[in-house]
C-alpha cells in the first residue's frame, strides 16, 4: 500500500500533463483553422494575430476559436513601437533580450494604442519590421 501511495502523485502528474498537452493541441488546431483566412499569421501562448491586406486582427488563443478578437487597419497606424519590460525601443535597434515583449500600435488622432504581446523578442521584431513596411 505504501508503494501505491508513492505512485499516486506521479499518476496525478501524468494525468495533468496529458490534459495540458491535449488542451494546447486543441488551441493549435483552432488557430490553424482560424489562420487559413489570413495572408500572414502568428500563434503563441499570449496572442494570435493575422494580417489580411491592411487589416490586422488579434486575440487570445482558446480551444474552440480565438477569443476577444480585435481588428484595426494599418492605414490608421501612425507608428509601431517595440515594448520590452515596459521600456519603448525602436524596431531598428531592439535590445538583445527581455521578458515582457509587445508591439505597440499608435493611431493617428487618437490617444489610444494597442499592445499585442509576444513570447519571443526576435519574433516581435520580425513582425514589427514586416508590418512597418506595410504601413502606407
Amino acid at each position: 500500500m505504501e508503494r501505491g501511495l508513492f505512485w499516486l502523485p506521479l499518476l496525478a502528474l501524468f494525468l495533468w500533463l496529458a490534459w495540458a498537452g491535449w488542451n494546447e493541441y486543441q488551441k493549435l488546431e483552432a488557430y490553424r483553422m482560424w489562420a487559413e483566412n489570413f495572408d500572414r499569421a502568428k500563434y503563441d501562448i499570449y496572442a494570435v494575430m493575422g494580417q489580411k491586406g491592411d487589416d490586422l486582427t488579434w486575440g487570445k488563443p482558446r480551444r474552440k476559436e480565438p477569443a476577444n478578437l480585435q481588428t484595426f487597419s494599418l492605414k490608421d497606424v501612425e507608428e509601431i513601437r517595440l515594448v520590452v519590460d515596459d521600456r519603448i525601443y525602436n524596431l531598428v535597434e531592439p535590445p538583445e533580450k527581455g521578458r515582457a515583449v509587445a508591439l505597440e500600435f499608435l493611431f493617428f488622432n487618437s490617444v489610444n494604442s494597442v499592445r499585442i504581446p509576444f513570447t519571443e523578442l526576435a519574433l516581435a521584431v520580425e513582425w514589427g519590421n514586416a508590418l512597418q513596411q506595410d504601413l502606407p
